[in-house]
C-alpha cells in the first residue's frame, strides 16, 4: 500500500503537520528535522500529493510565459532556460504560450482568468494593451514583463534596446565611417515588439553625429534579408561604408553571401548584429550583447515574491548592454 503521511511522521519521530511543512515550507523546519524527515519518505518511497497542495493553497503552482511568435528562437529558448532555474526549485511549472497572432492573443486573454490556471503571466519583448491588463487584474495576478515597452506591468526586467544600438553607431562613427545603412524585416505582428526601438534609436543616433547619413531599409517579410542587402551594395554608386543589422541571424546570413561574391568584410564594407546570439562569436561579428538567462532569472524571482505577497526590491530593472568588438567592422576604405 501506498504510504501515507502519517507514516512518514511515525518513522520520523515528528508530527504530520511537521511532515507537512517539510515539504510545503521547508525554511520552517530545522535541518536536522527536514533531514529526518526526507529520509524517511524516501525509505517510505512517499510523494506529496500535488493536486492536493494545489487545493490546500488556491495555487495553480504555475506561471504562464507569453511570447510573441509560433517558434521557440535562441533568445526564448534562453528565456525558459532561466525562468526554469528559478521555478522548478520553487515547485512551479512553466507553461509556454506562443502568440503567434490576434486569435491567438485573444484566446489567451479571454480564457486565462476564467481558468485561473496560472499564478502569474510573464510576457516576453511585446505590449499588452490596458483592456488586457485590466482583463487579468480581475483575478490579481502579477504581471511581470522581459523587455517591454509598457508600464502598466508590475514588475520587469528589461534593456534599452535604444542604448544598444547608438553603442553601435557611434562605434561605427568612431571608425570614420559616415555611410551607414540599417536593415530589418518588417514586422508582420501587431503585438509592438520592444524591438521596434531599435530601429527609432539608430535615426536618433544618426541626427545626432555630424556627416553621418543613416539609412533604414526595410525587406518585406519573407524575403532573403542577405540578398537585400548585397543589392543594395551592388546596385548603388555610393554605397554604404557599414551595414547594421536588427538581430545577428541576419547578419551572419550576409557575411557568407558576401564572401561568395568577393566583397571582403570589413575591408570593403563592416557588419553589425545585435543579441550577441549563437554563432556571432564563432562568426567573428560585431554585436550589442544582452543576457536573455539573466533577465529571465530576475523576472522569475520577483514573480515568486509578488505570488507570495512580497514586493520586490527593485520592481523595475534594467539591464546593461556591452558592445563587443570583433572582426567583421574596421575604418572604411579610402
Amino acid at each position: 500500500m501506498k504510504a501515507s503521511i502519517e507514516d512518514v511522521a511515525r518513522k520520523a519521530g515528528v508530527s504530520t503537520a511537521t511532515v507537512s511543512r517539510a515539504f510545503s515550507k521547508p525554511e520552517m523546519v530545522s535541518e536536522k528535522t527536514r533531514t529526518k524527515v526526507m529520509l524517511a519518505a524516501d525509505q517510505l518511497d512517499f510523494s506529496v500529493s500535488r493536486t492536493a497542495g494545489i487545493l490546500k493553497s488556491g495555487r495553480s503552482y504555475r506561471v504562464a510565459l507569453l511570447v510573441g511568435s509560433g517558434k521557440i528562437e535562441w533568445f526564448t529558448a534562453r528565456l525558459i532556460e532561466g525562468l526554469n532555474e528559478v521555478l522548478r526549485n520553487a515547485g512551479y511549472d512553466l507553461v509556454v504560450y506562443p502568440i503567434g497572432d490576434e486569435d491567438a492573443r485573444r484566446t489567451f486573454f479571454d480564457e486565462l482568468p476564467v481558468r485561473g490556471n496560472a499564478d502569474a503571466v510573464i510576457v516576453s519583448s511585446f505590449a499588452i494593451s490596458h483592456s488586457e491588463i485590466k482583463r487579468l487584474n480581475t483575478t490579481r495576478i502579477p504581471l511581470i514583463g522581459i523587455n517591454i515597452t509598457s508600464s502598466d506591468f508590475t514588475a520587469s526586467a528589461s534593456i534599452d534596446d535604444r542604448v544598444g544600438i547608438k553603442l553601435i553607431v557611434r562605434h561605427l562613427a568612431a571608425l570614420s565611417h559616415r555611410r551607414i545603412m540599417y536593415m530589418y524585416e518588417e514586422f508582420t505582428s501587431t503585438l509592438g515588439f520592444s524591438s521596434r526601438n531599435r530601429i527609432s534609436g539608430f535615426r536618433d543616433a544618426v541626427d545626432e553625429l555630424d556627416g553621418v547619413d543613416g539609412r533604414i531599409v526595410a525587406v518585406d517579410p519573407g524575403d532573403d534579408i542577405a540578398n537585400a542587402a548585397l543589392s543594395e551594395l551592388l546596385a548603388s554608386d555610393n554605397p554604404p561604408t557599414a551595414i547594421c543589422f536588427h538581430q545577428d541571424s541576419q547578419a551572419i546570413s550576409l557575411l557568407f553571401k558576401l564572401q561568395r561574391n568577393g566583397i571582403a568584410v570589413p575591408d570593403d564594407v563592416s557588419i553589425t548584429g545585435f543579441d550577441n546570439s549563437t554563432f556571432s562569436s564563432e562568426a567573428g561579428l560585431t554585436t550589442v550583447r544582452q543576457k536573455p538567462y539573466d533577465m529571465a532569472v530576475c523576472a522569475a524571482k520577483k514573480a515568486l515574491d509578488l505570488i507570495e505577497g512580497r514586493q520586490p526590491e527593485i520592481p523595475h530593472e534594467t539591464f546593461p548592454v556591452q558592445l563587443l568588438v570583433r572582426s567583421t567592422t574596421a575604418p572604411p576604405r579610402s
